[in-house]
């Protein structure tokens, strides 16, 4: 490993509640610099925005950031798709784009996280007809065990289980993204609808604008957040669930300033500045908090939805806000989304650590039934994992034979069987 290598300190995840176990967090500026890290023979994990809330990204050996790699975007009009370098965060990437006449069809609830980090984990926003955000990758780039770069394209016979990958591949240099021309999009809050209603017609309401959050403390009321493009027909008509408009910008948590939000009341902007429910220039919703997601089949949502919210109710003490998403299903073989339309039944936690953890498996057990894929960047219980996912042996075979001495395995992967 060559000596002119940056050594940072060893950081924390974003909420700051744990420290990454590694020796050391090390900064190349170039691909012959990350190479050398690779092929020094100790296990090395690669960090993005540090936006997850358990050790996916730890390694018993070194971490890296690829942040002294950065370049700026590769636009192709001609093909309709951007190539990103790992490190590039949605927030520089979404303007960027706006500004040339180009759009995402989706984005997460905070654009502060990168670009790669998000694809890996099938990181996802809302909308009945988009996909988690690893659906829009056409083409990645990893640099691999034996320190050279490989290229991947959708198409490709390993293509769908390269993309949400947990690093357990190798290190994802880049990233190609469909994109298409660029639109506004309006957001909009129902305050103080009734949860039993809404949960009811779960279903209608996520198809009632592009993109739909259910918000709910589970004290009987929820708020509804919509967005929708102006360049499509209305948002539907749900007047019927009951609720009122909101009157002014709204925090997803109750009592918290709306401030840090991105613009409410109807008033068009850009899609990146509206799709998004936090703004790049604010810390997003609580900052120091846990968070937990279980992803369901749609069709099943409200039965799943019925079976935790008893636990939920007695455990409000614990829990800052309840969101429930859709999401169009894709065909990545560690996606939460693979081969099925999903619902996630997000919860943002008090940072209580021990309590957290207490309740989890109870609301596990409870939607066992429903067949729930945990989201890989929060927290969850369960190790048992590999039975949820119809291609898991073939991920397992793929990680085994891209890496087979475990340069990139870490504490997460190997306890839950990824090797």
């Amino acid at each position: 490993m060559t000596s002119d290598i940056a050594v940072l300190p060893v950081p924390t995840v974003w909420a700051g509640h744990r420290h990454y176990a590694s020796r050391a967090l090390l900064a190349p500026t170039t691909l012959d610099q990350l190479a050398s890290i690779v092929t020094a023979g100790e296990h090395v994990r690669a960090i993005g925005s540090r936006h997850s809330f358990t050790d996916l990204a730890d390694s018993p050996g070194v971490l890296v950031t690829l942040q002294g790699l950065v370049q700026e975007p590769v636009l192709d009009a001609e093909t309709g798709t951007v190539t990103v370098s790992a490190g590039t965060t949605y927030g520089v990437l979404g303007p960027w784009l706006h500004d040339r006449g180009w759009a995402l069809g989706a984005l997460a609830s905070l654009p502060h996280i990168s670009v790669v980090g998000a694809v890996t984990t099938a990181t996802h926003g809302s909308g009945d007809a988009v996909t988690t955000l690893a659906g829009t990758v056409v083409a990645l780039e990893i640099l691999g065990a034996d320190g050279t770069v490989r290229r991947l394209e959708r198409g490709d016979e390993v293509f769908a289980g390269s993309v949400v990958s947990l690093g357990a591949l190798g290190i994802v240099t880049q990233v190609t993204l469909a994109v298409e021309p660029t639109y506004d999009v309006a957001q909009t809050v129902i305050d103080d609808a009734d949860l039993t209603a809404v949960l009811e017609s779960l279903a209608a309401v996520h198809a009632s604008a592009t993109s739909v959050s259910v918000f709910t403390r589970w004290d009987g009321r929820c708020s509804i957040w919509r967005k929708h493009r102006t360049d499509v027909a209305p948002a539907l008509d749900l007047s019927g669930l009951g609720g009122t408009p909101a009157d002014g910008i709204r925090h997803p948590i109750p009592g918290v300033d709306g401030a840090a939000c991105t613009p409410q009341l109807g008033e068009p902007g850009p899609w990146f500045a509206r799709l998004p429910h936090f703004r790049l220039e604010f810390t997003p919703s609580a900052g120091g908090e846990l968070q937990s997601e279980h992803l369901v089949p749609r069709e099943l949502a409200p039965q799943a939805v019925a079976a935790v919210r008893p636990i939920l109710e007695a455990n409000q003490h614990l829990v800052l806000v309840s969101e429930l998403r859709s999401m169009a299903a894709d065909d990545l073989w560690l996606s939460s989304a693979y081969e099925r339309p999903t619902v996630g039944i997000h919860t943002t936690w008090v940072q209580d650590e021990q309590a957290v953890r207490a309740v989890l498996p109870a609301i596990e057990a409870a939607l066992e039934p429903f067949s729930y894929r945990p989201h890989w960047g929060k927290v969850f219980a369960t190790t048992e994992v590999a039975h949820r996912y119809p291609r898991w042996d073939d991920a397992v075979a793929l990680v085994r034979e891209a890496d087979p001495t475990g340069v990139f395995a870490g504490p997460f992967t190997e306890r839950v069987g990824l090797r």
